[in-house]
């Protein structure tokens, strides 16, 4: 699947090709990003799958919290106080404070640690543990014209519920309520592989209790998204656009059923059609677009991206827009000025990916074989090299292994939420990195996968693929247990 042309639906002005290499470097990138064939042994720099900035630190729960291994001292120094400002807890105004003013006045969390648990995974809400790193997204879909040509020249992502706004937010600040609870049920789902081992899968239903100010709109649709890791952020901002396009198959012209879409939206600086690539439905195009999404729908913190002093608060929430701002002219415009944005989002951009563990033992190689054989690789792109001309030289022309094509996919009913997010269906969803997820029970001290944590193995993550993944769930529901065993090996090697 490595279509070079892209959907005719798309903004003409998308590179289709990389003008930062000459062709020599274009045939050496070609060669080195080209699925193997050879499982006897680790291929050339495997090891080392965050390129030259991989952490090769002990492994540990602090595994996702290294700075890249190739920035400069003084960049290190940056990275530090980055590090302080994601971990710093927000408070509400007016305070004694002040440069820390902002609070909501609705929110999720006080700070970014608190949801990106040790800059990890977070978890769904369960065993009486609350909800700070799962939210419930709030939209629905075009109901006029006006709407549907907002949506068409990528001016709206989704419309958000009327009183509520774009997410549900539990937590408010003093003299105000929360919106409201999210709640979680689920049911069991046996499944029964080929060689009669049971495994069982648990289906969520979703719900939004003691809302505070009404009743939610009709049409508003409830998508639960769970905190994903931050590790390799900034490597995967600097690949370039086309080759990520390359592997773009919308009309599935080679008939593998796999198709992998583009979303395409708006960048927020520029104003320029571009592609997204972060995000569970790649809805965002920067890394900075997507932390101050974050800083104003999570933690209601208004940037000079997304001057939103009152966070998410709609015109129908009269009390919440009554509460004072967090803004402090001598510093910004903004509760989170320039300088704020400039540290979070460097300190983002170089967490760094672990080096690989167990990668030449027969297990791991006979499990990565079965990963290209039962085509996970078809979304699961395994390497890509990075541009040249990066802002940052830490991220320019590295060899990296994120196991993620950027696309969207239609994983089928079983995993739809409904919620349509630009370009992305109610069915689909971004192929997510891999690298790391094998720390995911030592960082975090759980495994839960996918969009909303309810797969509590890789195994029944896989076992949850539909639509375009369901010839890979298929395969690996058919395999023997000892195959199936070996690639749940080499997941863990990541």
């Amino acid at each position: 699947m490595f279509a070079t042309s892209t959907s005719p639906g798309e903004p003409s002005g998308l590179p289709t090709s990389r003008t930062d290499l000459t062709p020599k470097d274009q045939a050496r990138v070609l060669a080195v990003t080209r699925p193997t064939a050879d499982f006897s042994k680790p291929e050339p720099f495997e090891l080392m799958q965050g390129g030259a900035g991989t952490s090769e630190k002990d492994v540990n729960r602090d595994a996702f919290s290294q700075s890249s291994a190739n920035i400069t001292f003084e960049e290190e120094g940056t990275f530090k106080l980055g590090n302080a400002l994601f971990r710093k807890n927000w408070v509400s105004s007016p305070s004694s404070t002040q440069a820390s003013d902002g609070l909501g006045p609705l929110f999720n969390e006080r700070a970014c640690q608190n949801c990106h648990l040790k800059d990890g995974r977070g978890r769904p809400p369960e065993g009486g543990i609350g909800s700070t790193s799962m939210f419930l997204r709030l939209a629905r879909d075009a109901s006029n014209a006006e709407e549907r040509a907002a949506l068409a020249d990528h001016k709206a992502l989704n419309f958000p519920d009327p009183i509520y706004g774009s997410q549900l937010q539990d937590l408010a600040v003093p003299g105000l309520k929360g919106e409201g609870r999210m709640r979680v049920d689920y049911s069991e789902e046996k499944v029964t592989l080929s060689d009669g081992a049971v495994v069982s899968l648990r289906k969520p239903t979703y719900t939004a209790e003691g809302l505070a100010y009404g009743p939610l709109d009709p049409r508003t649709t409830l998508s639960p998204r769970l905190t994903p890791p931050m590790i390799g952020l900034g490597l995967i901002e600097q690949i370039a656009p086309s080759d990520i396009l390359a592997h773009a198959d919308p009309d599935d012209r080679d008939g593998d059923g796999i198709s992998g879409r583009p979303n395409i939206v708006r960048d927020a600086l520029s104003g320029e059609p571009t592609l997204g690539r972060f995000g569970w439905k790649a809805q965002a195009a920067s890394i900075r677009q997507q932390a101050a999404d974050a800083f104003a729908g999570d933690i209601g913190i208004s940037t000079p991206e997304e001057p939103k002093h009152w966070g998410d608060c709609t015109r129908a929430e009269k009390d919440c827009l009554a509460m004072p701002d967090g803004v402090q002219q001598r510093l910004g415009t903004a509760e989170a000025p320039p300088p704020v944005m400039d540290l979070v989002t460097f300190y983002s951009q170089n967490l760094a990916v672990p080096a690989r563990r167990d990668l030449g033992t027969r297990q791991v190689l006979a499990g990565k074989k079965q990963f290209y054989e039962m085509g996970c690789i078809s979304c699961h792109t395994p390497k890509f090299v990075t541009m040249r001309g990066t802002p940052n030289k830490a991220q320019a022309f590295q060899l990296i292994w994120p196991y993620s094509d950027f696309l969207l996919h239609d994983m089928g009913e079983g995993l739809a939420d409904g919620q349509r997010v630009g370009e992305a269906s109610g069915s689909e969803w971004r192929a997510p990195p891999l690298w790391g997820i094998g720390l995911t029970a030592t960082v975090n001290g759980n495994s839960f996968y996918l969009h909303d944590g309810r797969a509590r193995t890789l195994a029944e993550a896989i076992l949850w693929h539909g639509g375009e993944g369901r010839k890979a769930s298929d395969r690996f529901a058919g395999a023997a247990a000892a195959d199936r065993d070996a690639l749940i090996k080499f997941l863990e090697s990541l």
